[in-house]
């Protein structure tokens, strides 16, 4: 995800957004459990796309409060 597409989203995308993500991790870590193996780097993509989400929403959390 591109960090400017996820600043012109609101609060509620976001959440959705992480979910929908999370969602897909938990798939890929099912997958890797019963031996199928994804690509690493869609693992390593998901978690980044969450922290940048993550980090988007803390941001205006913490600006919103000054």
């Amino acid at each position: 995800m591109n960090v400017n597409e996820l600043r012109g989203k609101n609060a509620e995308e976001l959440s959705a957004l992480v979910i929908e993500i999370r969602r897909k991790q938990f798939n890929m870590r099912m997958e890797m459990g019963s031996g199928q193996a994804p690509r690493t780097s869609d693992v390593r993509e998901a978690r980044r796309d969450i922290a940048r989400i993550k980090t988007i929403m803390r941001e205006r959390r913490d600006g919103d409060a000054k």
